[in-house]
Parts: C-alpha cells; structure tokens; sequence
C-alpha cells in the first residue's frame, strides 16, 4: 500500500486462462494503469517494504520464469531476470491465440492454439494436448520441449478447457461430474468440427494426447472418435475409471469419489464400465502409444498395460513404454528425453506421414 494519498491493492485476475494484474485504487475503487505485460501467467505478487515497488513472477511463450518489479508511482517496469532457454531465441518461439468454439449443447467452450511458424506452408497437423485433473486448467505458460513440435515440426497445437476445468466458475467446474462425464468427450468433438473449419489446419491429421486424467480423455477421444483422428499418445492415464478407483493409492479414493461418484453404487458403476475406454477397446483402429510408470500411486500401470494388452488384440499397432524408476509423471532427466524422443518418432511415424 502507498501510503498519504491512496491506498493500492495488487491482484491478479484468471482471465481465461492469462494472468491478468490489476492495481486498484481504494479510495477511487478504479483501477490504476498497469504497463503492457508479455501475456501469460502471472504468480508471487509481493510488496517490497517502500510500499511502492511490486514484485512478481512471469511466465509466458517467450519465458520459463522470470521475475519483474513494478514502481506503482512511476508505473516503471523492470525485468530482473532472463531465464535459460538452452540457447535458443526465445523469440521465435509461438504466442498462443486464445481460441473459442460452440459445443454440443450451447456452451462455448475456450482453449489456446499455438501455430507454426510461416515457413511451414499448406494445412498444418494438429496435436490436441488435453490437461489432467480433470479440475485442472491450461495456462499459456512456458511451453519448453512442445515448442519443438510447433516450430521444428510444424505441427500446430491446440490446448482445450473443456467442461470441468477450473478457472471458469464453481458450475463449469462441476460439468462433469457423475454421470455429466461423457459431456466433456463431446467438447473435444465439438473441437474437431471447429479444426475442420479453419483453412490453415488439416482435420485428416490430429493427435490427442494428454496426461493423468488428460490420458484418460486421451483414451475416451480415440474410443468414441477413432474415425476423426489419425493417432493418439495416453500418458499415466485410467483406462477405466471402476478399476482406478479400486487400485489407486488408499488415501486419494474417496477424494476422486466426489468427482468420479462412488463405484460401489450399482448404478454408478454400471455407468462407468460402460463408458470406459477398456470396454470399448475395439473401437480403436489407429495407433496409440501408451506411457506409464511402474511405481505410480496414483494411476497404476495396470490401468496402462490392460488396455495395451486389449488394443492389441484388435491387430491396431501399440507402442507401449513403461518406465521402472518412475511414478506419476516423468521427471528424471534422463526418463524425460526418451518420453521426448520416442514421442518424436512416433509423431513422426503416424502423424506427419
């Protein structure tokens, strides 16, 4: 807070999904004017003691993590940090465009689309890069390795929050819930009528990939949609949620009852099977890779290996890697390259050919 004159409260809105800062004069209850940020998110507001000077975190397209301070009287911006980018110019890296499209039954539904850069002409590929949580939300963050995919390979990419995501309010976030969960399968369908109107996207190829509950989507888009996509990349993701929630880790059941319902209750489960990917495995004729950890307590690898196991029997090419030193998400450097580099190649193999 300044004080004298006025008091100032800093705050950061969620804006879909950009971090917006906003310094409010109490006295006025108007906001002050703020300098051009680069867009993305903001985290870790704090006052220095001279009350005038804020300090804060940013990280956008162009920046992992860096921290800025703002004087509020002389509306003076400045950048303590530049992160490392392994060399590269971080300026050539894509900005995302905030998307929007009409759903099923109304709604609309909003996302981030990162495009190639123009030296890739024609229609470009797309990768549909699904959030877990599923009451998580995809930010326009530091994207790191995906950056590849975009300007190496020229593969566009689209980040959707469908139904069920936070940052939209308590009765979006709930969308989903119980017997609501095949309404957020029907937004990434939504999302693919979407692809196909857009004169620089090639709706004959995309991938769905996703991680946790985002593989879980993964699995749900390839066995309800198989004949819109081309390939499919599940990473530590359920392939039925009845056999999750009997398997995973004893301390984190009855929290996903309250989003997934209680599969003990007939009717519940009953649904459930029905709905899950496992059970309807055959409808998946397009190769898919499936990624997971041996030692994950949260979604065990039985979840991954089951559906392996059952997709290929329909004859459908699998590839299927499990990492034995790993959990819930990869974060050994060294587990993290060979995710990377056999994502690449299957990418490659599936998508761009």
């Amino acid at each position: 807070m300044e004080p004298g004159r006025c008091q100032t409260i800093a705050f950061v809105t969620n804006e879909d999904g950009f971090g917006v800062l906003h310094l409010l004069d109490v006295g006025t209850r108007k906001d002050r004017p703020v300098p051009a940020l680069p867009r993305g998110v903001i985290s870790g507001l704090r006052w220095h003691r001279n009350n005038h000077d804020l300090g804060f975190s940013l990280s956008s397209a162009r920046s992992s993590s860096d921290v800025y301070s703002l004087d509020v009287q002389s509306r003076k911006l400045e950048r303590w940090t530049f992160s490392e980018t392994g060399g590269l110019n971080s300026r050539n890296f894509p900005e995302p465009e905030l998307i929007h499209w009409k759903t099923w039954d109304g709604r609309t539904i909003s996302g981030f689309l990162y495009k190639p850069p123009a030296q890739f002409s024609g229609k470009r590929p797309v990768i549909i890069n699904i959030h877990g949580g599923p009451e998580g939300q995809f930010r326009p963050g530091f994207l790191g390795r995906w950056n590849y995919y975009v300007n190496e390979l020229g593969i566009a990419m689209i980040a959707p929050n469908v139904r069920g995501s936070s940052g939209y309010g308590k009765s979006f976030l709930a969308l989903d819930n119980g017997f609501l969960r095949e309404g957020s399968y029907a937004d990434i369908n939504s999302l693919l009528d979407w692809i196909q109107t857009q004169p620089d996207l090639d709706s004959g190829r995309i991938l769905v990939t996703g991680g946790s509950y985002g593989g879980f989507m993964t699995l749900a888009v390839a066995t309800n949609y198989n004949n819109r996509i081309c390939c499919s990349v599940d990473v530590v993701g359920p392939s039925n949620l009845v056999t999750f929630l009997e398997h995973t880790s004893g301390y984190r059941k009855d929290l996903r009852r309250v989003e997934y319902s209680d599969e003990r209750d007939p009717k519940m489960r009953e649904f459930l099977e029905r709905i899950a990917p496992y059970n309807k495995a055959k409808n998946i004729t397009k190769p898919l890779f499936v990624i997971a950890g041996k030692n994950d307590p949260r979604v065990p690898a039985s979840e991954s290996e089951q559906m392996v196991e059952i997709v290929r029997q329909n004859g459908t090419p699998v590839w299927w890697l499990l990492a034995k030193d790993k959990g819930h998400g990869y974060v050994k450097k060294k587990n993290l390259d060979y995710e990377f580099y056999a994502t690449v190649m299957f990418v490659k193999e599936y998508l761009l050919k």
